[in-house]
């Protein structure tokens, strides 16, 4: 039970007919993968990315999975990542062989900073993966326009970013694929499950089977062949109809969700304006050609110090507060990659600094004004 003077970091909340379709797929009799909800989830997201295919996934982390298997990727490959991301973004290359090369991001929006991609290109380049970080798109021309040069795959980790858009084009249409995550955290949820977007005609079939354990099963089911094997590498990457039947709710409530999520992005940032002007606190710069999916909220602290101290001040006031990413090559994993310190300045500098605040659904502008008022009492710490 939550305690009610407490603001957590986050709470999922419900929207709609979560609990109607539930009872609804329970009744149907078919609570295991490629339901009816999950297929009413799959054409609501082809519709409204105009993506070639959408296949469900337990996770965001598996629908990487099933990219780098499609992109065949093989030991001594390499996969351009950047640093500050969720290590999810590295492991799933990781486990084809593939070694990963870090890339620094951006100070404004903390993307994958373009103008180094072309620097880390080898011949063993074999995809690069740029991150929405917060929902703002990364400046997908410029890396469209690299990895075309070198034909280089480019997947896009959209975990944060559905329904965000990149100069009028919907993140996570951009890429030959693209990854969606649908964890308690994210915009849309059901729990645990993701999405992998499929933008290129010609991988759609083997992603299917792929993610049908390596076998032709869907096409048997739909009559195509009669009888189903073994065909391909693979994985059991379906998530169950009852999660896709809260999902589906969730999808229908879109709109409604979004404008939630714009109210508090806002409200925050009218409130914190001032003060972090004056504080020398960076506030999400968002590009004026950039419409974001209002995934998250932080403060970009003066210094480790400063954010240090005012997690404790928030915490003190029975508020939730929580660092993000630490710089990937920096870790046990990514030094043995060859990763070391001065290698991505500005990912090292940025992960001391960042705090997110309270963010989700129904955070009331009563809640976010004790949040604002703990953050603005006393200076920035």
């Amino acid at each position: 039970m939550i305690n009610a003077g407490h603001i957590p970091f986050n709470r999922p909340c419900f929207e709609g007919k979560e609990l109607v379709y539930i009872a609804e797929a329970v009744s149907n009799l078919h609570i295991s993968g490629d339901g009816p909800f999950t297929k009413r989830c799959q054409a609501f997201l082809e519709g409204r990315l105009g993506a070639r295919k959408v296949f469900l996934t337990t996770s965001c982390t598996d629908a990487l999975e099933m990219s780098a298997i499609l992109l065949d990727l093989k030991p001594g490959d390499e996969v351009i990542v950047p640093s500050f991301t969720f290590v999810s973004t590295v492991n799933a290359f990781v486990l084809r062989g593939a070694k990963p090369v870090f890339i620094d991001v951006r100070r404004d929006t903390l993307n994958l900073d373009e103008g180094l991609l072309e620097g880390l290109i080898t011949e063993r380049t074999r995809a690069v993966a740029p991150v929405h970080y917060a929902g703002v798109g990364c400046e997908m021309d410029a890396i469209l326009a690299v990895a075309g040069r070198h034909g280089v795959a480019v997947v896009e980790d959209n975990a944060h970013g559905l329904l965000g858009q990149y100069r009028g084009r919907l993140l996570g249409t951009m890429g030959c694929l693209a990854t969606q995550s649908f964890h308690e955290t994210k915009n849309v949820t059901c729990g645990e499950g993701g999405a992998l977007v499929i933008n290129d005609a010609g991988l759609v079939e083997r992603a299917e089977i792929i993610r049908e354990k390596g076998t032709n099963r869907s096409r048997f089911f739909r009559g195509q062949v009669d009888k189903y094997s073994w065909v391909d590498v693979g994985s059991s990457f379906l998530p169950s109809d009852v999660l896709a039947a809260f999902l589906y709710a969730q999808l229908e409530a879109i709109e409604q969700i979004q404008a939630h999520r714009k109210r508090v992005w806002e409200y925050y940032f009218a409130g914190l304006l001032d003060w972090a002007g004056a504080h020398g606190v960076g506030l999400p710069q968002v590009p004026a050609w950039c419409d974001q999916s209002y995934h998250m909220f932080y403060l970009m602290m003066p210094s480790l110090e400063a954010r240090t101290a005012l997690i404790a001040k928030l915490k003190a006031a029975g508020i939730a507060s929580v660092f993000h990413y630490l710089p990937l090559h920096l870790s046990d994993m990514g030094r043995g990659f060859g990763g070391k310190a001065g290698d991505c300045p500005v990912t090292e500098e940025v992960s001391d600094r960042l705090l997110r605040l309270p963010f989700y659904n129904e955070l009331s502008e009563a809640d976010q004004d004790r949040v604002i008022g703990a953050i603005t009492a006393g200076g920035a710490g």
